[in-house]
């Protein structure tokens, strides 16, 4: 009986993570397979590579980690060996990523795709001995920079909101607003937090931002976000932003929590009302 009881959680955990991811890379990105179902299999199929993994759950997930067990299928225009290069690498990845007892198949796919990306952004630069790189991808920074000069006019964000979800007793809003510098970024959300006594009481303001500038005639860009407390969320709605192509924008999605655990569900609802607040706000590329 108590085995039962324990393939039900995990089943649903399952079940919440792949609710999670869908609602962040599209349908079908993680699904049950329908031949394998008995032995819970699945097929990951990584964002813009046409190339789809099968996975074996084991029931006793997240304690136990997941096993990558072969390349699924290849789009026909993948080229030859291609799809076992992305079988090794999601398999190391794995290796590194996996934590006993943590969900981890969103941070395996995030990690995947930006190996993979750099990869393919190193094979496709020309070799030079002296050139030095004239965009930086996606360093960390943080909320002040030396780098960015404050305005001497203080910045007040022009917010775009979301319609307010409620679940389970927790309330979720999504905010956007146009910003042009690092400095801007913290302007914003120090204006929020102070000039809105409810977005200031909120259990958790989780925001990421992307900007893109040029400087001395060189591309330069900036990402960054931050969890609140709120594990991973953060990085959910950079990938947003990315999957958008979003740039010079600020996400922020507030949630007051209701005293009712979501699980990997709150996920969705934190993407939706953001993907909600870029849509409305026009920001996102046509």
């Amino acid at each position: 009986m108590a085995c039962s009881i324990l393939w039900i959680e995990m089943s649903e955990a399952i079940e919440d993570e792949i609710e999670a991811i869908n609602s962040i890379y599209g349908e079908s990105t993680l699904c049950r397979s329908s031949d394998d179902a008995a032995f819970d299999g699945h097929v990951l199929t990584i964002p813009s590579r046409e190339v789809a993994l099968r996975l074996l759950i084991p029931k006793q997930y997240p304690d136990v980690c997941i096993d990558i067990i072969a390349v699924e299928g290849v789009g026909s225009m993948v080229q030859k060996g291609y799809g076992n290069h992305v079988l090794i690498t999601a398999r190391d990845v794995l290796e590194r990523v996996f934590i006993p007892g943590q969900v981890c198949l969103f941070d395996v796919l995030q990690e995947l795709e930006q190996r993979l990306t750099l990869e393919k952004s190193v094979q496709e630069e020309e070799p030079s001995e002296n050139k030095e790189p004239a965009t930086r991808l996606y360093p960390r920074v943080e909320r002040s920079r030396e780098a960015d000069v404050p305005n001497e006019v203080p910045f007040i964000p022009e917010w775009t909101l979301s319609t307010t979800v409620t679940e389970k007793k927790s309330v979720f809003l999504a905010r956007a607003c146009a910003i042009k510098s690092t400095a801007e970024v913290e302007a914003a959300i120090t204006h929020l937090l102070t000039s809105d006594k409810r977005a200031g009481k909120a259990t958790h303001n989780i925001s990421a931002y992307r900007i893109r500038t040029v400087i001395n005639g060189n591309e330069v860009v900036y990402q960054d976000c931050d969890d609140d407390g709120e594990d991973a969320a953060g990085g959910r709605l950079l990938k947003l932003l990315q999957m958008m192509d979003v740039w010079n924008v600020l996400l922020v999605v507030s949630r007051w929590y209701g005293g009712v655990k979501l699980g990997p569900a709150r996920f969705g609802i934190i993407n939706a009302v953001a993907r909600q607040a870029i849509i409305t706000g026009e920001f996102a590329q046509d």
